[in-house]
């Protein structure tokens, strides 16, 4: 065993609870994915589509699973103030690529959210580049600009630029993850000490910017009609709101046990959108609430990452990508036992995706490469966005 601990020691940096997690929620994704299928496998086989046996489907998730753990592999290798360089240029990689994709992407349930890559002939979302690309660059923009907060054309203005594009962009075909990227910044700017006062103008801009993208988009009568049917409860429950009810109900305590989901064969996307409603049919309320303590436990590793953190940059880039995580968790959660309109939202580390679980993990390998801690011991000096510091974090080497 002493082998086998040395060698973790030497190739898994970082938190050792935060990998502990992350792999058990792998496991838990490739169990209930596999069991949330059988409807998607039979749709495909009607349709003559490749692949479409249970098992292929189960063996392609688990592939992008092993695919995302390996790119949370190499981030966590990389000193993360790199990425504060790298944050821009992905930025300015997003801007066009949201366009195109608004304007000539793939169309899926009246959104055009997707692009496929030539040659390999894969989707790709680019909203998952962007959400990434976002909170890297604006805790580095906090981070350089914490003796000047109070400054509006040097602090507030790129920021509120750089949110307002971003999130304007998403919000044409996706109004839920643009709403959530933007709440994810408003904590984030609130945790980097911006002045309310400045942040109150920020959510007026915000506001204003995704409502006339909301207008001009994609989804307006979508979110319309969603939060009509959440707000007024004398309307119809909506088909997947009332199967999602019944799966949790007779779910018990316990469940029904691994694989005897009577639901996912009726609700909709139950392996994306819905998989905590299948996850506390078979697992029941035990289940459920060990998924719920797990988001949790990241959150609290996450924000440990944040105290232990010398510099500003590191501990605003584990908060943004921490908070970024389990919010939209929470939304997916919430969203399943009744809590929230209808919203599309994967369930982190647990649905089945494609580019969600590639960025998934990238976020997570660079939060593991905050947690590393090793600037601590070797900080860069001039003019380096992780030499500033936030009252939050330690104030001396250890």
């Amino acid at each position: 065993m002493e082998p086998v601990k040395i060698w973790l020691q030497r190739n898994l940096k970082g938190d050792p609870i935060l990998w502990a997690i992350v792999l058990l929620f792998s496991f838990i994704s490739i169990a209930v994915v596999y069991s949330a299928t059988g409807t998607l496998a039979y749709r495909n086989e009607m349709h003559g589509r490749s692949g479409s046996a249970v098992e292929m489907i189960a063996l392609k998730h688990t592939a992008l699973i092993v695919a995302g753990l390996g790119l949370m592999w190499l981030a966590h290798r990389v000193d993360y103030r790199y990425y504060s360089r790298l944050a821009l240029y992905a930025l300015l990689i997003s801007v066009p690529l949201l366009l195109f994709t608004y304007l000539l992407g793939g169309e899926t349930n009246g959104a055009s959210r997707w692009m496929t890559i030539p040659v390999i002939n894969q989707t790709f979302q680019p909203s998952d580049l962007a959400k990434l690309a976002l909170i890297s660059h604006l805790a580095s923009m906090l981070s350089r600009r914490q003796q000047h907060l109070d400054d509006f054309w040097s602090t507030l203005f790129p920021v509120m630029l750089w949110v307002g594009i971003i999130c304007g962009l998403i919000a044409l075909t996706n109004a839920s993850t643009s709403s959530l990227l933007f709440a994810t910044c408003l904590l984030l700017m609130f945790i980097g000490r911006v002045p309310l006062k400045q942040m109150l103008v920020m959510v007026l801009i915000g506001v204003t910017v995704g409502g006339t993208a909301l207008a001009s988009g994609q989804r307006w009568k979508t979110v319309q009609s969603r939060l009509e049917n959440f707000s007024d409860p004398t309307k119809k429950t909506p088909f997947q709101l009332e199967h999602s009810y019944i799966a949790i109900a007779t779910g018990g305590i316990a469940g029904k046990g691994p694989g005897k989901s009577t639901e996912r064969n009726i609700l909709p996307h139950p392996y994306s959108d819905f998989i905590y409603a299948i996850i506390i049919e078979e697992y029941g309320l035990i289940g459920g609430a060990v998924v719920l303590l797990l988001y949790m436990a990241f959150l609290y590793r996450g924000l440990k990452t944040v105290m232990n953190s010398y510099g500003a940059f590191g501990g605003l880039l584990s908060a943004g990508l921490s908070f970024s995580l389990v919010m939209q968790a929470l939304v997916n959660m919430g969203v399943a036992v009744g809590l929230g309109p209808i919203t599309g939202l994967p369930l982190p580390l647990l649905s089945m995706g494609g580019t969600s679980l590639i960025f998934t993990g990238i976020s997570i390998g660079i939060i593991l490469a905050v947690s590393r801690g090793e600037p601590e011991v070797r900080p860069m000096t001039g003019e380096d966005p992780d030499t500033a510091r936030i009252p939050s974090q330690r104030a001396a080497y250890a």
